[in-house]
């Protein structure tokens, strides 16, 4: 365990006599003087950087790196709409020649195919080797796969490098959205966390965006260098390895602190190890890894029923995953030609105009939800959410049943209007806090198991989506919205009964939500307590602004 006494001496000297309270906050905080929460602390302590990051070379690098990390979100988001654009494609149809549309089902799915069974795998890899080698792992894979693909022949062999696509996508989703949250600076890390999966969009955009443009090339190459640019995204990734530093959080799992604190010293503080926040932060991730390896019996996914907040944050991981899919954005973002037809909406040219602002509209909203998450906070955005998509689609499905039996054109014109809100809903809450949520409420050593598990869901319930929705579609047509109707109006009590907020929280701190008090360890109590002593010497911080803010 770390001694604090050789970073803190005042820890050792402090009485409890002191003015200053020990007591925890009401609101819950590492030090127990800190009521806001343990952000707010983080920002009353010294740093040695530029409040302007693009300004801080430590920072800079950092953001740079993370970002580039987002290109997982963004290599799936690629192929879910690349099918899309390769199927309007002459030459890939007759390249791939006649198949049934069983196969061609599995091949859209094949993705989805070979990320089913890797996400579990890849949480037990990314705990034992480290986050980077297994993000390495996975976008190395999908490279070779999309170099592989662009000179396949024939429905099989396409088929495969899809499932391998899939596998590398496992690995690398399973292991990026942990490592950027663990590596961020504390300052940043809820805008970080938040922003991974609204990339998703952009690279949908480029997809669609390219295989537009190939559409017109008299030849293979008008889906053969589609396929092969799947590996540019991946590539992106494997680049910004060289960047990004390894998670402290899982170095000092593996005891390995110094390597830990050297990295939080050079991209938190300009490599001032002695800097306040650089301490604090160092000896709170100490503090939480050795305090959970004294209460986990287990270390595999056992654990997650070891405890009443530890069940309860399985439940939330297997339930977004399930929401995110059956929201009615699957109806919508797999089958929009269909649906645009059914309301008078017949030409290509408009069709592709509609994907493609609506794709361009979804990713302005993700990236507003994803900085609004941390201002707003969680739960009032997810609410907010799944208020406004289930009116949208409440009008929505009123429409379509007036076109359908009425022939009203202002009505399917309309539909087109409100799927445009009912997006716009949808994107604000579900697109970046699908990843975000888990990945925070997670303690480090269930964060790579509990986000494999909410893949797991999410890739199953989208997999039964692709085979479910055009059959009852062609079925039932229109009056299969009502199925979705029920289940936004669930996830409303769901939401407000499950979902407790996690705004103005450290990453360690978050567990006091979950487990209680006592998941805060008695000595960074007195770290904070200590820091606050400094800060008064300093002049930092009044002693009588801390002993208001005190329990």
């Amino acid at each position: 365990m770390l001694n604090l006494r050789h970073y803190y001496p005042s820890c050792a000297s402090q009485s409890r006599s002191s003015k200053l309270p020990i007591t925890a906050p009401r609101m819950g905080g590492p030090g127990g003087i800190v009521l806001e929460g343990g952000n707010a602390a983080y920002k009353s302590l010294r740093n040695n950087v530029n409040s302007k990051w693009i300004h801080d070379p430590g920072l800079r690098r950092l953001n740079i790196g993370v970002g580039m990390m987002f290109a997982s979100a963004a290599a799936n988001g690629f192929d879910g709409s690349l099918m899309n654009g390769l199927l309007a494609i002459p030459r890939f149809k007759d390249d791939l020649g006649h198949i049934s549309t069983n196969i061609l089902g599995l091949i859209i799915a094949g993705i989805s195919l070979g990320g089913l069974p890797s996400f579990i795998p890849a949480s037990y890899v990314s705990d034992q080797i480290g986050r980077r080698y297994t993000v390495g792992i996975g976008s190395f894979l999908m490279v070779a796969a999309a170099i592989i693909q662009c000179a396949t022949y024939g429905p099989w062999a396409f088929l495969g490098t899809r499932i391998m696509l899939g596998i590398g996508l496992g690995f690398s989703q399973t292991s990026a959205p942990p490592l950027t949250t663990e590596i961020a600076h504390p300052k940043h890390r809820g805008q970080v966390t938040a922003l991974f999966q609204a990339v998703w969009y952009w690279g949908a955009i480029v997809s669609a965006c390219v295989t537009l443009g190939t559409l017109f090339l008299d030849s293979s190459w008008s889906w053969r260098l589609p396929c092969l640019l799947q590996g540019l995204f991946p590539g992106i990734q494997l680049l910004g390895l060289f960047i990004v530093p390894e998670s402290p959080r899982w170095l000092v799992s593996k005891n390995r602190m110094a390597e830990a604190l050297t990295i939080l010293a050079r991209y938190h503080a300009n490599g001032d190890a002695e800097d306040e926040l650089v301490k604090y932060e160092f000896s709170e991730i100490c503090e939480a890894i050795e305090q959970e390896r004294e209460v986990a019996n287990s270390t595999g996914f056992r654990s997650f029923l070891e405890s009443k907040g530890n069940r309860h944050r399985l439940l939330i991981c297997v339930l977004v995953g399930f929401m995110i899919q059956w929201a009615g954005n699957g109806i919508v973002s797999y089958y929009l030609a269909p649906i645009l037809e059914s309301v008078g909406i017949t030409s290509s040219v408009s069709q592709a105009a509609i994907n493609l602002g609506l794709q361009m509209w979804n990713a302005l909203l993700a990236a507003a939800g994803a900085m609004a998450a941390e201002r707003y906070g969680r739960r009032p955005l997810w609410m907010i959410s799944a208020c406004g998509m289930l009116v949208s689609f409440i009008v929505v499905t009123a429409l379509s049943a007036v076109f359908a039996e009425q022939h009203i054109k202002s009505a399917g014109s309309a539909v087109v209007a409100f799927l445009f809100v009912f997006f716009g809903f949808y994107d604000i809450a579900f697109t970046p806090l699908s990843i975000a949520y888990p990945v925070e409420i997670l303690p480090f050593h269930l964060r790579s198991k509990g986000l494999s598990i909410n893949l797991t869901v999410v890739f199953g319930a989208g997999f039964f989506n692709q085979y479910v929705n055009p059959i009852a579609l062609g079925a039932i047509q229109w009056k299969f919205y009502f199925v979705y109707i029920a289940t936004l109006t669930s996830m409303l009590f769901i939401i407000y009964f499950l979902f407790p907020e996690t705004k103005g929280r450290t990453l360690e701190e978050i567990a006091i939500v979950f487990d209680g008090e006592s998941a805060v360890p008695g000595a960074e109590r007195r770290l904070s307590l200590a820091l606050v002593n400094s800060m008064v010497e300093k002049g930092s911080v009044h002693r009588e602004y801390i002993e208001t803010k005190g329990s």
